[in-house]
Order: structure tokens, then sequence, then C-alpha cells
């Protein structure tokens, strides 16, 4: 595996050239989780997913600390670790991003009670969830339908969420509801919610790409109010806030995988014989190769522009972010694919690596910002510019 801060120095600090050190080695364990027949079943890897981000301590790169300026989140060192685990195990990166995408609006608008707990989740010892999803709303948040009312001591929760990932290995979620249907968006408000509470049913799905993900019940479901995290109508900011500051990570994720698409691809091209010679001295063949590379290249570059401009600028940077995590995705997907071509047969039979890679990929195209929304923020910008730069 080719992972290493030092080919492209001017995104990284010495510190990131340390963390890449660590990740190599760390990387070993995660491929274990994937070994076919190292575990039991899917629960069990996901229960060893989680002790494995625990004892690597990469719980601590994405739970956010909080200061007085909000989270600070080292967005290079993140996507050094999802590179990483998107390369050897996607399970174990899914289960890491969400981690962060259930913590970040506590530290960046909790009261100092609610942020006390984030230790134990940079810890591993607790499993967040980030429940913003619904039936009826995906891209539209604000069509969120979830109800918040104002109960004596706090707040009683009504509705359902869907496609949630870490349900099932979570302690905790990140819950956006409205606490005012009346002022759409403006009364969307996030709350904290113990899984483990009367009126909370979780119920397990099974996705193409196989990590812990499911439906979220909520039947009368009460939290305190210090459950509440920030105000009344801040939900949507947070939410969005918390997309952004991961969105890009998204991409290095698909960089991992395309990565080791790649790397698959170049091992059985250069060993399998066909018509008298190396199928990768087939012109083609090489063909192939070389718009995958360019590919993986150009992915790589985006994401990284866009994770150092956020944290040496401490800006959005919403453009160059929505760039990122299309770009990218949509390029890691079109490498895994000729992978897959390249294997023939092979590349399609089930648990072949290619074709893990090939379901794992798909998703990153749809969560947090589908492709179509990336080139809506895309194109609104230019259209709002009128130029390029």
């Amino acid at each position: 595996m080719q992972l290493s801060s030092d080919d492209l120095p001017m995104f990284f600090t010495e510190a990131h050239a340390g963390l890449a050190g660590r990740l190599r080695a760390a990387a070993p364990a995660f491929a274990e989780l994937e070994r076919p027949g190292a575990l039991a079943d899917d629960a069990a890897r996901d229960r060893a997913a989680v002790t494995a981000l625990a004892e690597a301590g990469l719980f601590e790169l994405v739970v956010p600390r909080a200061g007085e300026a909000g989270p600070a989140l080292d967005l290079r060192a993140v996507c050094l670790a999802r590179e990483m685990l998107g390369y050897v195990s996607p399970r174990a990166d899914s289960i890491l991003v969400c981690q962060g995408l259930g913590t970040h609006a506590i530290a960046a608008a909790g009261s100092p009670e609610l942020r006390a707990e984030l230790a134990a989740f940079a810890r591993g010892a607790r499993i967040a969830a980030f429940a913003l999803t619904e039936p009826e709303a995906g891209s539209d948040v604000a069509a969120i339908a979830t109800r918040a009312t104002e109960a004596e001591g706090g707040y009683r929760l009504d509705g359902d969420k869907l496609f949630i990932s870490n349900l099932g290995i979570a302690d905790h979620a990140m819950v956006v509801a409205t606490a005012d249907p009346a002022r759409g968006h403006a009364g969307l408000t996030a709350f904290w919610l113990a899984l483990d509470a009367p009126g909370v049913t979780v119920r397990p799905l099974t996705a193409i790409a196989a990590h812990p993900i499911g439906a979220l019940e909520l039947r009368g479901a009460m939290v305190p109010a210090a459950a509440r995290i920030g105000e009344v109508g801040q939900g949507m900011k947070l939410a969005l806030d918390t997309l952004d500051a991961y969105r890009a990570s998204v991409g290095a994720a698909a960089v991992g995988m395309a990565r080791r698409a790649l790397d698959e691809a170049l091992g059985f091209v250069t060993g399998r014989r066909q018509f008298g010679k190396p199928l990768a001295e087939q012109p083609l063949v090489q063909a192939h190769l070389a718009d995958m590379v360019v590919d993986l290249d150009a992915a790589r570059l985006l994401v990284l522009r866009a994770a150092h401009g956020k944290d040496t600028t401490g800006g959005k940077l919403t453009t160059e972010v929505s760039i990122a995590k299309l770009g990218a995705t949509e390029a890691a997907h079109r490498v895994i694919d000729r992978a897959v071509q390249l294997f023939g047969g092979r590349g399609v039979m089930a648990n072949a690596v290619v074709e893990q890679l090939y379901r794992a990929i798909r998703p990153l195209r749809i969560y947090e910002g589908t492709s179509e929304i990336q080139r809506t923020i895309i194109g609104r910008a230019l259209a709002k510019q009128g130029r390029t730069r």
C-alpha cells in the first residue's frame, strides 16, 4: 500500500508525516478484519473494527476538541486515516467517520455537560451516530418531519430516521428534529439521544457495502432539556456545518479504495497471460491503467487542496469541498469499474477484492450530499461569481 505524506509535502506538516507512519503500521490489523473466515459474521467484524480503531487512536482524530472558536479538526489527518482505511477496510472507515459526524455538533454548540462526554467517544469507549436522513427527507434537509415537542423537563421526540450508519453499535445519536414545523428549516433543532431510552427502536438494515446501518423509530422518546444541542432553530446550521467539516474526507476514503483497486489490477494484469503475453503488455490494458492513475492522482490532489485550505484558513470553503467530494468519488468509481473490467469474470465473483470495492465505492456518491447536490453547489457558485476564479 502506498500511503505517505512525503509525496506531497506542500500539503502536510511533520506531524502528518508521523501519523502516516502510524497508519502504515496499523493497516495490517484493519486488513485482517476483512479476511474471509477471520471473524464469524458482520456483527463480529463491526465490533472488532471498533476495537482496532480505538487501539490505533483513530477515534481521537474525528472526535473534535471543543475550543473557544469551535471544534478543532485536523482535516488532513482525517484524510490520511480515511485513505488508509478505504484501502484496507471500508467498514472501519464508515464507523470512524460516523463517530465524527455524530459528535461534531456537541463540540460546536453543546453544553459543558455534553462536551464532557466527548472524551469517552474519543477513546472509542462509546459510539455515536448522525441521525439526519428520513424516509421523505434526504437531500432536502428542510423536509425533516421528526417532531420535538416540549414536555416537562425536556422534549418528546416522534418520527423516523432512515439509512443511519453506526446503528447497531452506537450508544448515542445526534438527532435533528423540528421544534416548530411552521417555520420550516428555521425550526430544526439538534438533540443528543441515548439509544437505549424508552420509545427508541433500532431496526437493522443491510446495505450493499457491509457496515452497521439501520432505521431509527422514535415514539415518545424523552430527552432532557440539557440534551438539546445549541439553541432552538440551530439544527440545520449544525447539521450542514458537520457535513461541511467532513465532506472532503469522503473523497479521501474514495482515493484509498481506488488506490487498492489499481494495485489489485496491476498485480493481476502483470501475472495473467493472454494471446501469448502478459495482459499488462496489451495496449488497451495499458490505456486503462493510464486512465486509472490519472483519475487517482487528480482525485487525491482535489481532496488535499480542500483539506489543506480548511485546515489553514479555518473557512468553510464550500465550493472547494464540493469539488473534492464530487471529483474524487466519481473518479474513484471509474477507477474501480476499470479494475473490475480488467479482472474480467473474476472481477464479478462474490468476495473478490475488486467486487467488494465496487460495492463499497457506490454509496460514497450518495452520502454526505449526492453528486447531484455537489454539482448544484458548484454550479450555483460559478453562476454567482460569473467567472472561474
